[in-house]
């Protein structure tokens, strides 16, 4: 493989955010869709599996050898904004407070909230991520992706994409996603939308560990009930194994306090799990991805 385009044995914990990771054998960053494309082609010249990360949100890395490629969407991030017609089309790398900033700065109105989020569009999409009620999914015309194995090119309709609580079908379809096209409400109040984002993110950094290396959200939030009100029940906000802590700011939020492993991280989220299952009857379910181990996805 071209040299230029990946290196070789990558820590891959400078690559999460919250600063865990083993050592991937072979790690990329494309920067257009060209070389992405390239890659996933010597990825299945070469049967290697192949893996895609965005910022490292929403991720646990075991701290083993990764072996195969691990593709970093992050400096895929081209972005167009029309501020007449509301229409943005965005790679997947574009990171969401810059679109949620860029948005605001154009008078597009329905990005707000997405300025806390540590994450990228791709990500975002593929999770479903988002806040209450809003997600990415509410403002997608179409989701541009490759085929893994046939490395086709195809842009798929929002109506031909299933979208639950913090899922998505790229999940489970073998497509990965390099691009969106979305809409957003133009003509907006060009001040109060850059105001209504400045207040979302103060409201961020003060309710959550927003300044430590964390994951975002560790557990899907279960069926009338909040994960973090459950785990602040069982009394555990605080509560540490190694260097990771579970938040004292937010309880479901687990914080890299200095160099926790990611065994320290599997423990704490297995210990979580076992207490509220003994004591409310209710399993919570990670939206945290994890690579390396022996864990349903």
């Amino acid at each position: 493989m071209n040299k230029e385009f990946f290196s070789e044995n990558c820590k891959l914990s400078s690559f999460t955010t919250i600063k865990v990771g083993g050592v991937a054998e072979y790690f990329a960053e494309p920067r257009n869709l060209e070389e992405f494309s390239y890659l996933i082609k010597w990825a299945n010249l070469n049967e290697q599996r192949c893996q895609i990360i965005g910022a490292g949100s929403n991720l646990l890395i075991n701290n083993i050898f990764i072996k195969g490629l691990v593709i970093c969407t992050k400096k895929m991030k081209s972005l167009k904004i029309n501020p007449y017609s509301g229409i943005v089309e965005a790679e997947a790398g574009v990171m969401l407070p810059t679109l949620s900033n860029s948005l605001a700065k154009n008078g597009l109105q329905g990005g707000e909230w997405a300025v806390g989020i540590p994450g990228t569009l791709g990500g975002a999409i593929y999770m479903n991520a988002g806040t209450g009620n809003l997600s990415l999914a509410n403002n997608l015309i179409s989701v541009k992706v490759i085929n893994n194995k046939t490395n086709e090119k195809l842009e798929i309709e929002k109506k031909d994409i299933n979208f639950e609580y913090r899922f998505s079908s790229f999940q489970k379809n073998g497509l990965t996603i390099i691009g969106a096209r979305l809409h957003f409400e133009p003509n907006g109040n060009l001040k109060q939308l850059i105001q209504t984002t400045k207040n979302n993110l103060k409201l961020k950094t003060e309710t959550q560990p927003y300044h430590q290396p964390s994951f975002g959200s560790v557990f899907k939030n279960p069926e009338n009930s909040y994960a973090a009100k459950l785990i602040d029940e069982m009394g555990l906000k605080g509560f540490k194994i190694g260097d990771a802590e579970i938040s004292s700011i937010h309880s479901n939020f687990i914080v890299n306090t200095c160099s926790a492993s990611s065994k320290d991280i599997y423990e704490l989220i297995t210990l979580i799990q076992q207490k509220v299952l003994q004591n409310k009857g209710i399993y919570l379910q990670p939206e945290v991805r994890m690579i390396g181990f022996d864990y349903p996805n």
